[in-house]
């Protein structure tokens, strides 16, 4: 397989005025951004409305969810919700689907928190039922994108990188700090999570893209030369100085080789920052191009 080129995303957490929503996702495709995308949490814009408004204001930039929460969804609703938008944007959207986590936001939707069993029983439900939708649309409108706007599928768990492995277009590796044990070799939860990636999707794998969250971009300054590490420490308290280093999620030092290293090593070429990061991470993507 020839070699898939880069692509990048940002994070969008809040919208604000529409002038200033809009003003925001201009800046992001002029920083060189491919998507833009919202996260879907109570408290943070409506993804689907956000999107659409970001649409009308840029030209280019791919539009995406990173990711939704499955179980505020029903299948045919959601699909509903993708066709549309879809249309709407000019078939620039992409989907990203998640289990949800966040106990808290399930009781404030007055929703039931299923366990994490039947959380992952409903995400593969929902790709099944999108899939069987999408390929006999009676009962939800056309999208433009055909057969359907690119799936990416994140998580950590076995079932759940197994289902994207098998279904989806795109596999998103979080955060992988939560599989770093004190004592161990954070580079190796990266390596292993892929390999299990590998494993399940057989033939398919070098037709998947390959997704990374990218918690924190931390340049080193001009006056120190060395990176400022204090707010990734705080969030992995239990970790060492150099496993906080050495986090795959962490870009310290030379960013550019190291997302060549993960390219050439992985066959990760897709990277999300949060809107935070945008600034440091355009100077990194414009070394890449």
């Amino acid at each position: 397989m020839p070699t898939r080129p880069f692509r990048f995303s940002v994070c969008l957490l809040t919208t604000g005025s529409r002038p200033a929503w809009q003003a925001r996702a201009r800046q992001a495709e002029d920083l060189g951004y491919d998507v833009l995308q919202v996260p879907d949490h109570l408290g943070m814009p409506a993804p689907f409305p956000a999107l659409v408004s970001a649409a009308d204001a840029t030209t280019s930039l791919r539009l995406g969810t990173f990711v939704l929460n499955t179980g505020f969804y029903r299948p045919a609703l959601l699909a509903r919700d993708i066709a549309d938008t879809d249309q709407l944007t000019d078939g620039r959207l992409e989907i990203g689907l998640g289990t949800g986590y966040a106990g808290a936001e399930f009781r404030t939707a007055e929703l039931p928190y299923p366990p994490p069993g039947e959380r992952v029983d409903h995400l593969a439900h929902t790709v099944a039922e999108l899939h069987r939708l999408f390929a006999t649309p009676e009962h939800v409108p056309a999208v433009r994108q055909h057969p359907a706007p690119p799936l990416l599928v994140a998580g950590l768990g076995d079932r759940v990188l197994r289902l994207a492995a098998r279904e989806a277009d795109i596999v998103g590796f979080p955060d992988l700090s939560p599989r770093v044990r004190p004592g161990s070799d954070p580079r190796r939860a990266l390596a292993e999570r892929v390999d299990h990636v590998r494993a399940e999707a057989g033939a398919r794998f070098g037709h998947l893209e390959l997704n990374l969250f990218v918690s924190a971009v931390v340049l080193p300054t001009a006056t120190s030369g060395a990176p400022d590490l204090t707010a990734v420490r705080r969030a992995t308290p239990d970790l060492t100085e150099d496993q906080v280093r050495q986090l795959p999620n962490v870009l310290t030092g030379s960013p550019d080789e190291t997302l060549h290293h993960y390219r050439d090593t992985y066959g990760l070429t897709y990277f999300s920052v949060l809107e935070t990061h945008q600034t440091d991470f355009a100077k990194v993507i414009a070394r890449l191009r």
